[in-house]
């Protein structure tokens, strides 16, 4: 079965509040894509920090404006990732994929499993979980956005699983995000 990995952005995290996505992120097979998600209706009054915003780099007045309604998301996620395998870095992503289902008026259409499953499926030692962590840190340094780390977690399964991309999907980004990653 093929792996997409996903990564959310939020509002904040939940320790810190009622906590809702703001982007998701899918990658796999060579390809990756993500979506703004406007806030929904349902949302009003839950928390944003600070903190969040700094680490992700997405102001509240932006998703407002280039976010898209949740039902699209959804729906787009959903096709992006169907008949495949989907798994993340953390567990809460599971959390934000429910909140985002809700919104749009479904329930979860998939499970998101934890990468440590896929780790333990190829044997990773340390040694080689700390090999794919250098390697996929190099290939994709920017990070706290969902595309950009869907995308590291990808390379590091691919790099586990001995099936390493010649380079990272540049192809898929926008070109001001690729002028973005020269600069750092």
């Amino acid at each position: 079965m093929n792996i997409r990995t996903i990564d959310f952005e939020a509002s904040c995290l939940p320790r810190h509040g009622r906590s809702f996505p703001i982007e998701v992120g899918v990658a796999g097979a060579g390809a990756a894509e993500s979506w703004l998600i406007r806030p929904h209706e349902s949302w009003e009054g839950w928390d944003w920090t600070r903190q969040a915003e700094a680490l992700h780099g997405l102001s509240l007045e932006r998703i407002r404006d280039e976010g898209l309604p949740v039902e699209a998301v959804f729906e787009k996620l959903t096709a992006a990732v169907k008949g495949c395998r989907v798994v993340a870095d953390s567990v809460i992503d599971q959390y934000w994929l429910e909140t985002l289902a809700a919104a749009a008026g479904a329930a979860a259409p998939f499970f998101i499993d934890h990468v440590s499953a896929v780790l333990d499926e190829h044997g990773a030692d340390e040694q080689r979980i700390c090999a794919a962590v250098a390697f996929a840190d190099e290939r994709h340094p920017v990070r706290h956005r969902a595309r950009c780390d869907a995308e590291w977690l990808a390379c590091l399964i691919h790099h586990v699983s001995g099936r390493v991309p010649a380079a990272p999907a540049m192809w898929m980004r926008a070109p001001h995000e690729m002028a973005f990653s020269k600069n750092l």
